[in-house]
């Protein structure tokens, strides 16, 4: 069991604030990088002589975060998060600095690897100090407070880093964050200092080579989609092989069926992941080649996805008693609509404005089920479980967002192809809301809880 020492309070107080601040500079560090590196990403492989690599740096980052989120989750229940709490944000800045500094692709894709390892590890601990400060009333404020974190980020980050990449050089995308990474780590040195581990009782779990399975599964999975040959078909069907595999150790037992209780709300995320990022990937080939937006254009409906994501968020953060079962299960109808209706705006047929009411509706979905997710999550985790079953939740979506692109790639190749996809994002479609309907189904009845 792990306890934080000091009386705890509301989000703002003085023995929160620290805690709250570091917290969300954290995230918002985490999301600029995020925004920012895919709106650099070509000029940066051009001028490194990568173009053969491009979604290398991609693959590299998200590989190493798959595989820090499993052992950052065993770490926490071991030994707490302090460690991880500091050694995430660390290597973050490690890999900042190295991409920041690169002559040339293999620099820079382990500098990619390096902010993977520190973004893994560091969300995973960050959710559990959550969990320990501050108690269950208050962490639908803080779940709030994150997403908020997201929106800056979002709204502003691609518009900045193409600045940045256009009068200073892509090198300061990363280095420009590096203070702010000094800063994070150093405001959670004395939170780190605050909290106490009491060890207790834990299962044996998968290790590093189980967490290594589930990372090439992704990574082939991925690269298979970004890439689809007849080879692609072979080394995408070993990784999910492996995948296949290596998760069924790295989930609690009973997710695959959605057992009742913690099983589907790890279950729930993965659903809920999947079904929008499905979404979110090609909505803007919709936009741009069946309705002929521009580029910049296309991308606004997942502005307002940020916008109504945070507002819907800040909204369940104001009602802690609302009850979290039903706000998944209404998360779910509303992401379920909105895939619905992302299916008719990939039709010619059908206007291509409505893309905003598909993504008004989904971001809102979104932001109330997601925190309910969290918070079910620590309701019904033993406290020295709950490392293993966080880095399970955000596996889950990882590799169900995987999944769904993937099929999305597969689905162009043999119904459609990139400049007309409209019978392949149709059918795309129906599978996502598909996947939400299930979600709707399996959140409609729990075990009876103390």
């Amino acid at each position: 069991m792990i306890v934080a020492s000091g009386p705890r309070g509301v989000l703002w107080t003085a023995e929160h604030r620290t805690t709250t601040v570091a917290s969300l500079l954290v995230v918002t560090l985490i999301a600029f990088e995020n925004m920012g590196v895919a709106t650099a990403m070509p000029t940066m492989v051009a001028q490194l002589a990568g173009q053969r690599l491009y979604s290398w740096p991609f693959t590299a980052f998200l590989v190493a975060s798959v595989v820090a989120t499993v052992l950052s989750g065993r770490v926490c229940d071991r030994r707490g998060p302090a460690a991880p709490m500091l050694a995430g944000p660390a290597l973050f800045l490690a890999g900042l600095l190295v991409a920041g500094t690169a002559g040339d692709m293999a620099l820079l894709l382990a500098g990619r690897v390096l902010q993977g390892l520190g973004s893994g590890t560091v969300l995973v601990a960050v959710s559990l100090l959550i969990a320990l400060v501050y108690t269950d009333r208050e962490r639908p404020v803080m779940y709030a407070a994150n997403a908020a974190a997201w929106v800056l980020p979002a709204v502003v980050g691609p518009t900045v880093a193409g600045l940045v990449t256009e009068h200073l050089g892509w090198r300061w995308v990363f280095l420009g964050l590096a203070p702010l990474a000094v800063t994070g780590l150093l405001m959670l040195v004395p939170v780190a200092r605050r909290l106490t581990h009491v060890p207790g009782e834990h299962r044996k779990r998968a290790g590093v080579v189980v967490a290594l399975g589930a990372a090439f599964g992704v990574a082939a999975l991925t690269w298979a989609a970004q890439h689809p040959s007849p080879a692609a078909l072979g080394y995408g069907a070993a990784g999910l092989v492996a995948l296949a595999l290596a998760v069924r150790r790295l989930v609690p037992p009973g997710t695959v069926t959605a057992r009742p209780g913690l099983p589907t709300v790890v279950a729930s995320r993965a659903l809920l992941g999947g079904a929008f990022a499905g979404m979110e990937a090609y909505l803007p080939l919709a936009m741009t080649t069946v309705h002929g937006y521009s580029p910049a254009m296309a991308g606004l409906p997942l502005t307002a996805t940020a916008l109504t994501w945070s507002a819907a968020s800040a909204v369940q953060g104001r009602r802690p008693d609302w009850p979290r079962e039903t706000l998944l299960r209404a998360g779910f109808g509303m992401v379920a609509v909105s895939v619905l209706l992302f299916g008719f705006v990939a039709q010619p047929w059908f206007p291509g404005w409505l893309a905003f009411a598909a993504c008004l509706l989904g971001g809102a979905g979104m932001g109330i089920a997601y925190p309910s997710i969290s918070l079910l999550l620590l309701r019904f985790s033993p406290e020295h479980e709950r490392g293993f079953n966080t880095s399970a939740m955000q596996l889950g979506d990882w590799v169900s967002s995987a999944l769904t692109v993937g099929f999305g790639g597969v689905l162009l190749g043999l119904l459609a192809s990139a400049r007309e996809p409209a019978p392949a994002l149709g059918v795309l479609a129906l599978t996502l809301a598909a996947l939400a309907v299930v979600g709707v189904v399996i959140t409609r009845r729990w075990p009876t809880r103390e």
